[in-house]
């Protein structure tokens, strides 16, 4: 008789010996958030969860009723591949549940699997492969600075790119956590790089944007460095983006591919594309959620900032990359590293679902490069612009009732919450801009 899964895990973990056990979610922010366990609390954590005070994590409860149990998925274990032989740390990612063992409404990866749930009542799994970039930046007096570890640009070799041995460490420990690596290089900027890994299905794959970002920033400080996701570190120079690529399957095939149709995609595919750029300002509240997601999102640095696809241009927002069959996509080139991947594959979801129910029908592909269109040429295309600011994203975002009933009100009230506060805090703040550009004039 086979044991169950739990007393499988359990096997492991006592076979793979760690000495503690880190109890992983994310906060609405996307920020990791953890507690450690002595393994002998493993079979208590993977039975009844462990308890934990949700009003000190952003985006979840009032203190009044702050109560939260963290229930381990059993699929996400992981023996963390840095820690040391002697003080062997493993790993789950947990869903969060109120005390009755309902699933706290609040949790970023819940709602996920809700719209999931809902794309497979209609008889679609949807996959999602994201392109992540990051710039590695040297520590100085033990704190992060913006001075560049070298002077590569895109697709250099040693000696311009310094970071290579960081990047291997980086791919071997993902990969002893089960990645399966597709590549790695030095991006446009200095000091800038990509690893990509394999698309799976989107709460894989969510889980593994956190694990990626937690690993490269453990393994870059081990190394002496800084590793930071952040949308655009440095004026004058591109921004780091998570080129996003998203599927539909049914019954095991690609929905999206169609070898009859004109370019070979479905109506599935253009219904999809059609509800994304649909909902696309709302969506760029969840994909680009900071101040400074929007100074990545101009004219000039390769950024997406016109509401368009092809089926060929980089230019435009939503492209559809040459390879057909099963590797049938489009790419949204518009989120970046800073987003909540839960919130931002559920939002994509929904609106390409709403796109397919609606029957909608996408604008024109545009096929010349978009950012050499004059401002009139765009007008006449009728190709907008994304929003400008997070501020703006927010009312777009909260305008959107696809959107929001996706997300649950829950979240969209902490969202909006969040956005004002922070957009408060920009607006009155004295920038050194500002200093620069008056203190002496006047």
């Amino acid at each position: 008789m086979k044991s169950d899964p739990i007393t499988r895990t359990l096997q492991r973990i006592e076979t793979d010996g760690p000495k503690f056990i880190r109890l992983q979610f994310s906060d609405i922010q996307g920020q990791p958030k953890n507690v450690a366990i002595p393994t002998k609390q493993a079979e208590k954590a993977l039975t009844e969860g462990i308890s934990f005070d949700g009003s000190s994590i952003e985006g979840f409860a009032r203190i009044e009723e702050s109560d939260m149990v963290l229930r381990p998925d059993l699929s996400t274990y992981s023996i963390l591949p840095w820690s040391s032989p002697e003080a062997r740390v493993a790993r789950f990612i947990c869903d969060v549940h109120r005390p009755d063992g309902h699933p706290f409404e609040g949790d970023p990866r819940y709602v996920l699997k809700c719209v999931m749930n809902e794309a497979a009542r209609l008889g679609y799994e949807f996959n999602t492969g994201p392109e992540l970039e990051f710039f590695l930046f040297r520590m100085v007096d033990g704190k992060p600075s913006l001075a560049f570890q070298d002077t590569g640009g895109y697709f250099d070799l040693a000696p311009t790119d310094l970071a290579e041995h960081v990047r291997r460490d980086i791919i071997l420990a993902l990969t002893e956590m089960g990645f399966e690596i597709e590549a790695s290089h030095h991006e446009v900027a200095e000091s800038q790089h990509e690893i990509d890994f394999k698309y799976g299905d989107a709460l894989t794959t969510a889980d593994n944007v956190i694990t990626f970002k937690f690993a490269t920033k453990t393994i870059a400080l081990m190394n002496g460095l800084h590793a930071t996701f952040m949308a655009k570190p440095i004026y004058g120079i591109c921004g780091s983006g998570m080129h996003t690529n998203c599927s539909l399957f049914r019954d095991g095939e690609n929905a999206f591919y169609d070898p009859e149709a004109p370019l070979q995609l479905s109506e599935i595919a253009l219904q999809f594309i059609a509800g994304v750029l649909a909902h696309i300002q709302g969506i760029t509240r969840l994909a680009n959620p900071t101040i400074n997601s929007y100074k990545r999102l101009v004219p000039g640095y390769e950024a997406p900032v016109y509401v368009s696809w092809s089926a060929s241009n980089r230019t435009a927002l939503v492209r559809v990359p040459a390879p057909r069959g099963r590797s049938t996509r489009i790419e949204l080139r518009s989120p970046d590293p800073t987003c909540n991947p839960y919130l931002t594959f559920a939002a994509v979801l929904a609106a390409g679902l709403d796109g397919i129910r609606q029957e909608m029908e996408p604008p024109a592909s545009v096929n010349s490069n978009i950012f050499k269109m004059t401002t009139e040429a765009r007008v006449s295309a009728g190709i907008r612009m994304l929003s400008e600011n997070l501020a703006t994203a927010n009312r777009a975002l909260l305008a959107d009732e696809v959107l929001c009933a996706a997300l649950g009100t829950h979240v969209v009230s902490d969202l909006d919450r969040i956005a004002r506060l922070e957009w408060d805090a920009f607006r009155t703040a004295v920038h050194p801009w500002e200093v620069d550009q008056y203190l002496g004039r006047y």
